[in-house]
């Protein structure tokens, strides 16, 4: 057998007498391919500071990989479904020397409750808009032996700081029922044992051992009145209307669980020892809630298309906003959260909030970039000028390489200038709804007041609301132009922007200075401070003095 020069071969016997045989030609491998296990952690000091360049650029200017998925609502519309009710359950004691035991079915348990709760860590309302249906959990069946069933799952709905939570429509099988007891009866209060001898199938549980022809003959009891749980005394009154502006401690009830079904053992008689009927659980409430955000973060970018409001962003948070060197890269706003203080060491801006807490952290929004007539519903619409009016405070985000900054600036606010104008005379539009009233001449009720559950009687006035009452008036802002403002001088750069910064600088000391009108021609204008702070956002210089800047006007 012919040996193998140049290699070293194990010690075994079996590859001198077997000859080596492969199937396929082996595949060289590159070095680069082969995986490192030994490599040292420890890098030079002439590497260092380049890798320390390298992760700032790759943040501030990232590949296309580095993109974040943005998901963002400001407004959502849910359904809350309370759980109903469990059913109450026909049972019997059954012991040794006991031919026919007494009635022992427990009680169905209660449904589960709904809450709502503004918390600081939440800045989108995108949840409640994917889902659209939140329904909390049904209450258990009772059980033999006197054992009530156990109580259906709460659901908690926590929303951001800000939310105005308002009612669309109301569904209350509870209160339905009791309105129809009275159209039926024609008074307000029903006597017990008016109903007696009735049998509905959705309200009883019949025992599945007996006969058809035992209920054929059987007597019900009067009807249980509907049973309210006493969490309903926690309800806030229809319709709702909340404005969640504050932090909460503990949840808020918006909808309270149906009461459970009653057992066997309520229903024991005189004439009847064993029951073999029991009731069901009251059907649970829904409400349809709409919520919007009132207010949409601490500061909010306000600029052209391509103006760096995106890169402005990364270069003060950790977001991972999309940026690129072309027009619309920001198609929805994208929040980001900078941190003041993060607990090592001094803050780096020791400012208290108007409740007493310390301020530790800052919100920012990136509006999507506005251009010329947007306010006519071009570009991106009158949807993200709506996100404008949200934000506490303004920065004008103006790009010194592109064109004149005053005149981008003057552009920017004559858009917000002409938004105002159009929603000021839309609310005017909504306040002229017309209300028709009418007295009702006689005892009769008609079909349609039956249905929507009004009756007429004497000397008792109909108001008639128009079909489209049921929509959502807009809420009520603060003016655009009242709001604290500044602008902030992107690229400051590049090359030949000194002038046009100077020019930014003298046209703002006029308009602080009364000498100049304000851009957005309103009048009871913000009266205060004005600021330009040059920056370059792609180097991340100069942006440290943005959320200075914020944070005195958030507590003036």
């Amino acid at each position: 057998m012919a040996r193998l020069q140049g290699t070293l071969l194990p010690c075994c016997p079996c590859l001198e007498s077997t000859p080596l045989r492969l199937g396929r030609p082996l595949r060289l491998l590159s070095p680069s391919h082969y995986p490192r296990r030994h490599q040292s952690t420890e890098s030079t000091p002439l590497e260092q500071p380049q890798t320390e360049t390298l992760s700032q650029s790759s943040h501030l200017n990232p590949p296309p990989t580095d993109y974040g998925r943005t998901l963002f609502a400001d407004r959502a519309t849910a359904t809350l479904s309370a759980g109903s009710g469990g059913h109450g359950c026909i049972s019997f004691l059954r012991e040794k020397f006991i031919e026919a035991g007494p009635a022992n079915g427990g009680d169905g348990g209660c449904g589960g409750s709904i809450y709502i709760q503004a918390v600081r860590g939440e800045t989108s309302l995108h949840k409640l808009a994917r889902r659209g249906l939140l329904r909390a959990g049904r209450g258990k069946n009772g059980q033999g032996k006197s054992k009530g069933g156990t109580r259906g799952d709460d659901v908690l709905v926590q929303v951001p700081v800000g939310t105005v939570v308002r009612e669309v429509s109301r569904h209350d099988p509870l209160a339905e029922e009791e309105e129809s007891r009275r159209l039926e009866e024609g008074s307000e209060e029903i006597d017990e044992g008016e109903t007696r001898g009735t049998w509905r199938r959705d309200k009883w549980v019949l025992y599945p051992a007996s006969t058809q022809s035992e209920y054929a003959t059987a007597e019900f009891p009067p009807l249980p009145r509907p049973r309210k749980s006493n969490l309903m005394m926690a309800q806030p009154e229809p319709p709702i209307a909340l404005d969640l502006s504050e932090p909460m401690e503990k949840p808020m009830l918006l909808a309270a669980g149906a009461m459970g079904g009653l057992g066997n053992p309520h229903f024991v008689t005189s004439a009847n020892r064993r029951p073999k009927f029991a009731t069901r659980g009251e059907v649970g409430m829904s409400v349809t809630i709409e919520l919007e955000l009132k207010l949409l973060a601490d500061v909010g970018f306000v600029g052209m298309p391509n103006a760096g409001k995106s890169t402005l962003l990364r270069a003060l948070s950790r977001s991972r906003a999309r940026v690129g060197n072309w027009a619309f890269t920001t198609l929805q706003p994208n929040i980001g959260t900078m941190v003041l203080d993060d607990n090592r060491g001094r803050p780096n801006v020791k400012v208290n909030r108007a409740s007493g807490e310390p301020r530790t952290q800052i919100s920012i929004a990136d509006i999507p970039g506005l251009i010329p007539d947007a306010h006519l519903d071009k570009g991106l619409g009158l949807g993200f000028l709506r996100h404008v009016e949200r934000a506490q405070v303004l920065a004008f985000v103006v790009d010194l390489s592109a064109s004149d900054a005053v005149e981008a600036l003057k552009d920017l606010w004559k858009e917000l200038g002409e938004y105002e104008t159009l929603k000021g005379m839309e609310t005017n539009m909504q306040t002229e709804s017309r209300v028709v009233e009418w007295k009702a001449l006689g005892k009769s009720t008609s079909s349609a007041s039956v249905r929507d559950g009004a009756v007429a009687r004497n000397d008792e006035n109909i108001i008639i609301e128009p079909s489209g009452s049921k929509s959502l008036t807009a809420l009520p802002m603060a003016p655009i132009s009242s709001k604290p403002w500044f602008v902030v001088a992107t690229k400051a750069d590049v090359e030949g922007t000194q002038a046009n910064f100077a020019r930014l600088q003298a046209y703002l000391t006029a308009l602080a200075s009364g000498t100049a009108d304000h851009p957005s021609k309103r009048k009871n204008t913000w009266k205060g401070r004005l600021a330009a702070i040059p920056v370059s956002a792609i180097r991340g210089e100069g942006v440290e003095q943005v959320p200075e800047w914020t944070v005195g006007l958030l507590d003036d």
